[in-house]
């Protein structure tokens, strides 16, 4: 497969007060967020790791852009204007993140342009392109502002009829690099979202939603992340913890606060808006065994959350999903 660039590259942008942002062509990736404490004190809230290399074919796909369908396809199979399609099997019996190596785009090394506030990413994904249908070029744009808000607006244009959901995979641990060790158990989380969706022992959506009310799902009022994981519930045991999809309350496609995140003891948050339907929330249940932090700390599980924004797992397959 050819790339545009082979050589992995970082893009920096720093605002007024000195917080800064890395970036990689490598699946147009988040490497570092660097913002401050309650003291002022800057330090990077996201998981990255000590090389370069690194991030190729990480487990977690940390900060970086999976697809051409982000989560999970059942069995790897869908239908679109009559024609049947089998996607590669990389996730149990499903087909996760686009496909395994570099069949995912988060694998691949974007062409990038970089400018005073901000870098766009692009990608041509060609007809045919581990297995799905129709040629797409994708372009990621990212934004740094200097009240520390930074932008993403993906854009994907095709010449036939596919299926297309994108998210960013970046990993939140708001206490900083310096608190390595101690997991996102104790940060807060609020989700806008009366319903989830549950699903099977490998993931996939059941094709219904079920009320969050009197379940450890239940996160519309802020709560530690932590206080319910480990209860006797079946959807967490799935998952080994949370790995699930919320259904955003009063989606409508326009941008909307989806959650937000807090560490009390660092005095960090993270305001999360989006114009998708969903939002899929890990803890990092499997981050043991990933490559090592630039410190040499190696990651545990529950060391960080990913919050992931996009449409809901398996919508090929299920025709009362919004997709």
């Amino acid at each position: 497969m050819e790339r545009q660039q082979t050589e992995i590259k970082f893009y920096t942008l720093v605002n007024a007060s000195g917080a800064r942002v890395v970036l990689s062509n490598l699946g147009a990736g988040i490497v570092s967020i660097e913002v401050p404490d309650r003291d002022g004190v800057l330090d990077n809230v996201v998981l990255n790791y000590a090389r370069p290399e690194d991030w190729i074919e990480d487990g977690p796909c940390a900060g970086k852009i999976p697809g051409r369908f982000a989560n999970r396809i059942a069995l790897g199979q869908f239908s679109l204007d009559g024609e049947s399609y089998q996607l590669a099997i990389n996730n149990g019996p499903n087909h996760l993140h686009g496909g395994p190596g570099e069949q995912c785009y988060a694998n691949r090394i974007w062409s990038a342009m970089q400018y005073d506030k901000g870098v766009k990413f692009a990608l041509h994904s060609p007809d045919g392109d581990a297995g799905y249908p129709g040629a797409v070029d994708i372009v990621a744009h990212y934004t740094w502002s200097d009240d520390n808000r930074l932008v993403l607006r993906m854009t994907a244009t095709t010449d036939r009829a596919t299926i297309v959901n994108l998210t960013n995979h970046v990993y939140f641990n708001l206490l900083g690099s310096k608190r390595e060790g101690d997991s996102v158990k104790n940060h807060t989380l609020r989700i806008n979202a009366s319903h989830f969706l549950p699903t099977s022992d490998s993931l996939i959506p059941t094709g219904g939603l079920l009320p969050v009310e009197g379940t450890p799902m239940d996160f519309r009022i802020e709560k530690r992340i932590g206080a319910d994981m480990e209860a006797d519930y079946t959807p967490l045991h799935f998952g080994k913890g949370y790995d699930h999809c919320w259904c955003l309350d009063e989606y409508d496609g326009s941008l909307k606060e989806v959650a937000v995140l807090s560490c009390a003891e660092s005095g960090r948050k993270v305001v999360l808006s989006s114009n998708q339907p969903g939002v899929q929330i890990y803890t990092g249940n499997w981050l043991d065994g990933c490559p090592a932090a630039p410190s040499g700390y190696r990651y545990r599980d529950y060391d960080a959350v990913a919050m992931e924004c996009q449409a809901f797992p398996d919508s090929p397959n299920k025709p009362a999903f919004p997709f």
